[in-house]
This record gives structure tokens, C-alpha cells and sequence, in this order.
């Protein structure tokens, strides 16, 4: 049973049904069930599925990781992880199984980690999730976002591995503009390394004096969602903008993406950005889609499940300060429709995934955090 409180939010709010724990909410596509899988989690950040339906790996910003039963029992904190600096927007982020999870039951975890002056970056490291669930064996970091420059802000950050097992770390610019443009920083990027960390050898800057070999691509801002479009197996990634200019971007190697030089966005002061050259510059990747409005996007799913045909080839993204789950449609890479779906949770969306079962899972950003799936109420087979 969830709380009372839980009820009542519920219950304050305009349903259909409500039966057996699911809450039902009005679509364009048809009712929408919310089932709420957990709650009680502390700020959770990110969300992975361990194989054979066998539970769920959330991280909490704080600094735990932990396992949630297919029941919806919550486990204690996971042992054996990293020393996370958890201050402003830094904690334990993100959180990715390896390819191979079946073998080598490697968990990866994404991390602000502090450094000797008192600032912090963007670190990445992997351990051994024991038979039982308890505890990582032998947690070492990977990878470390060098130079630590940030104070609190803008960490990033997503992981995915592609097709081809590499692995793509999505990061913030630590709220240092012009980091996000200088190759010899790891501010502002998307890097690709191999599961273990050594960098491959045909990354687009490997022998570039001044530029570090892991980036992949550069000019970001601070992203909080990246996803491998299961149709093309090409990396997408979306960031933050700073007032106005969130936007969604397809990753190509070597590429620029403008940050701070272009942006749809002013600073928060309402003055222009002061870097910024315009919306759209030669020799910049311009956005895929943009929000002229900041919703302030974090976690990103693309729909290839057969469970709700509806959805096929839909986007998922979370909003935090807009407090819904946004659903795209495209035609080709071209953004045709947006929906908003669950405002009426006023909640702060963290992640969104697609799981193994069909349905959509989100994890709302509070102190009493929650885990819920989310379907249309009518399966499609």
C-alpha cells in the first residue's frame, strides 16, 4: 500500500479509474494507468533494469544505490560504492549495466566527485554487483572529468553503450561557458571510451595537440538525457539550455554544437548570453528540436516496445521545473507533436525508461521520491 499523502495527492486531482493501486489519467492516445511501483526514495536520479525481471537498480542524488524487488520492496543502500560530492546538483547520477551484465555483472555509476580545492567534476567508474544485490566488488573509476571546475553546477550526466559496446558519457560544462568550446577540457562534452576506459584509438581528436582524446563531441551545455535511437543506432542527447533554448541534439563524431557561441537561450539575468553569435552558426550542429520555454528536461526514452503500438517510434522525455512527462512524434528527425502527459502529478520528472515489459517507467525528483509505470490502459496485442 502507498501513504495516505500519496492518496491524497491522488485523489486531488481529475481520474477515470482508480483500482488496485492504478491511477487513470486522460491522453490523446487513450487513458493512462500510473502504477505506482515504490516510493520513499530520496531524490532518485536514474533507473536500471536487471535482466529477467528480476528488480530495479535507482540511484538516490545523495550518494546510495539501490535495489527495488519486483514486489516494490525497497533494499538497504548497495555497499561497496564511490565517495560522491553531494552538493547543488552534484550526488550520484547516473546509473547503466554493461552489455555483458549476464557474465561479468558490471555496474557503471556516474558521480560528482570532489577534487583537492574544494570543486568538483564528473567521474565514472564500475563494480561487481554481488549474487545477493548488496553490494559492488572492486568499484574502480573509469573515467574523470578533468579539470574539476564546478562548484555545484552542471554535471551532466547520462552513459550509454552502443551497438558496438563503446561507451558515451554525456557531460555538463560545470556552468563554465567557455569550457564547453575548448578541446583541452572535459566541460561541455560527450566523450567515448571502451567499457573499460582506455580510449579508442578512432575518436576524431586522438592526436590533436591541445585536445584530449576521449571527446567525441563538443559545444554542450549541461546534459541530462541521452539515448540510442534503437532505429538507427545513432546517440541522441538533450541539455539544459539557461533561459529558454532546451534542446535535443543527434551526436556525430567530431561535431560542435554551439554552446555558448549559439543558443536559443538568454542568461537567467535576462540579458543575452554573452559568448553567443546567434541561434545558428557555420560549422555548428544545429538543435534537432528546441524549447523556446525552458521545461528543464532530464532522462530520455525512445519507444520500440510492441506493448503499446501507439507509442511506436514516439520519444519520452521528463521535465523537472514543467513538471510532466513530454511525448514527441516525429516525421524523419523532425519533431511534428508534442504532448504533455501527467501534470496533474505535479512532479518533478528525473528519468524516463522504456522496460523490458513495454511500459514506461519515471522516477519523480522529492525527498519521498517515487517509481511508477506508466502505460496506456488498453495493451495493443
Amino acid at each position: 500500500m502507498f501513504r495516505a499523502t500519496w492518496l491524497a495527492t491522488l485523489l486531488a486531482v481529475p481520474l477515470l479509474a482508480h483500482a488496485a493501486g492504478a491511477v487513470t489519467y486522460k491522453s490523446e492516445l487513450g487513458p493512462l494507468s500510473v502504477t505506482p511501483v515504490v516510493q520513499g526514495l530520496h531524490h532518485p536520479w536514474a533507473l536500471a533494469f536487471l535482466p529477467d525481471h528480476t528488480g530495479y537498480l535507482v540511484t538516490e542524488r545523495p550518494g546510495t544505490l539501490r535495489v527495488v524487488s519486483p514486489e516494490g520492496k525497497l533494499s538497504a543502500p548497495v555497499s561497496g560504492g564511490p565517495a560522491v560530492w553531494a552538493h547543488g546538483q552534484g550526488g550520484l547520477l547516473d546509473v547503466a549495466l554493461s552489455p555483458q551484465f549476464r557474465e561479468d555483472r558490471l555496474v557503471y555509476l556516474s558521480f560528482a566527485e570532489a577534487g583537492p580545492d574544494g570543486k568538483a567534476g564528473t567521474a565514472v567508474g564500475r563494480g561487481r554487483l554481488s549474487d545477493d544485490l548488496t553490494h559492488l566488488d572492486n568499484f574502480t573509476v573509469i573515467f574523470r572529468q578533468q579539470p574539476k571546475l564546478s562548484t555545484g553546477e552542471h554535471f551532466g550526466s547520462r552513459l550509454v553503450f552502443d551497438r558496438d559496446g563503446y561507451l558515451f558519457i554525456a557531460l555538463g560544462e560545470n556552468n563554465r561557458r567557455p569550457t564547453a568550446q575548448d578541446l583541452s577540457k572535459l566541460q561541455g562534452k560527450v566523450v567515448r571510451l571502451f567499457p573499460d576506459g582506455r580510449v579508442p584509438d578512432d575518436n576524431p581528436f586522438v592526436g590533436q595537440k591541445g585536445a584530449r582524446p576521449e571527446i567525441w563531441s563538443y559545444g554542450h551545455r549541461n546534459q541530462q538525457g541521452a539515448a540510442l535511437n534503437p532505429w538507427t543506432g545513432t546517440l541522441w542527447t538533450h541539455e539544459h539550455g539557461p533561459r529558454g533554448g532546451d534542446e535535443i541534439n543527434v551526436i556525430e563524431r567530431g561535431q560542435n554544437y554551439g554552446w555558448p557561441r549559439a543558443t536559443h537561450g538568454i542568461d537567467y539575468s535576462g540579458v543575452p548570453i554573452a559568448e553567443a553569435k546567434g541561434t545558428s552558426l557555420a560549422g555548428v550542429k544545429d538543435p534537432v528540436f528546441f524549447w523556446p520555454k525552458s521545461p528543464a528536461i532530464s532522462g530520455m526514452a525512445f519507444y520500440d516496445a510492441d506493448r503499446f503500438k501507439a507509442w511506436q517510434h514516439d520519444l519520452f522525455i521528463g521535465a523537472l521545473s514543467d513538471q510532466a512527462l513530454i511525448r514527441l512524434t516525429f516525421e524523419g528527425d523532425k519533431v511534428n507533436h508534442e504532448e504533455r502527459l501527467l501534470g496533474e502529478l505535479k512532479s518533478r520528472i528525473r528519468d524516463v525508461r522504456q522496460g523490458p515489459d513495454g511500459y514506461l517507467y519515471v522516477l519523480t525528483d522529492a525527498d519521498d521520491g517515487q517509481l511508477l509505470r506508466v502505460g496506456l490502459q488498453q495493451p495493443s496485442h
